[in-house]
């Protein structure tokens, strides 16, 4: 039997997707995965996840967000352009959006700046806030530790981080997005999630990066989230049946002002 369950991340709409896309869709459904939320990344991807959308309706949902990485000099302007989206429709959240000390800090400060005003849309809109964390866990943790309030709440994406920086998260009311580092040798979450449980997780593939275990080092696809939470189960001792049933209920909780379209 299949056990349902939801992709919280997945950037389906990417262009690594352009040659199969529909059956990476059909598949990813076929596994028992029944929605894909799909984080933007900038103002370029605005049209190729709405088509996706168009495609494949409360099944496929987007989101709306400026990525730390594409903060350059003109954020605002990109910024402008996606506040005037969430103004015109609903989105299942805002992001995807937070800080990475990765790849370049040049534009660090804006990053920043950007995340703050992208916190705040959250909170006007009482939409969940997917945030990015790379190599900036307690950077981002300490901005939205300061703008945190009852009306802030979401996920932290791609968690990679301690047992004490999961505690701050989870104080905070925000869930753990958890994908296919779980099943890496070195990933470090064999020692995080058993001490964490289940109560605080959603699961996610970040597709097409960061592929599980047995295809790391490939693209990535939403039909790989029944392998995360295989890892999960294993992870924290439980069935299968046991992860779907928690997570999806983590996930309807995080999207709920969604909930009423799927």
């Amino acid at each position: 039997m299949l056990h349902p369950f939801s992709d919280t991340h997945a950037h389906i709409y990417s262009s690594k997707y352009d040659s199969d896309r529909e059956d990476v869709i059909r598949e990813t459904f076929d596994n028992g995965v029944q929605r894909i939320f799909m984080p933007n990344v900038d103002v370029e991807t605005i049209d190729s996840m709405l088509e996706v959308e168009l495609n494949h309706p409360q099944k496929c949902i987007p989101m709306m967000g400026l990525h730390p990485c594409d903060v350059k000099k003109d954020f605002e302007k990109s910024l402008y352009i996606m506040e005037e989206w969430i103004n015109k429709r609903d989105f299942a959240g805002i992001g995807e959006t937070g800080l990475d000390l990765y790849w370049d800090k040049t534009f660090f400060e804006q990053q920043k700046e950007a995340l703050r005003i992208q916190i705040q849309w959250a909170k006007d809109k009482k939409w969940p806030i997917i945030l990015h964390c790379r190599e900036s866990m307690d950077e981002t943790i300490e901005i939205i530790k300061e703008m945190n309030g009852v009306d802030l709440f979401g996920i932290f994406h791609c968690f990679t981080g301690s047992v004490t920086q999961a505690n701050q998260i989870i104080e905070m009311g925000f869930k753990l997005g958890i994908g296919g580092v779980s099943t890496y040798k070195n990933g470090g979450l064999d020692k995080v999630l058993p001490e964490i449980g289940l109560d605080h997780l959603v699961l996610e593939t970040d597709g097409p990066y960061l592929a599980p275990i047995p295809h790391r080092g490939k693209r990535n696809s939403p039909a790989y989230i029944p392998i995360i939470a295989q890892r999960v189960a294993d992870l924290c001792q439980t069935s299968l049946e046991e992860v779907s049933r928690i997570t999806q209920n983590n996930t309807n909780l995080i999207f709920h002002h969604f909930n009423h379209e799927l």
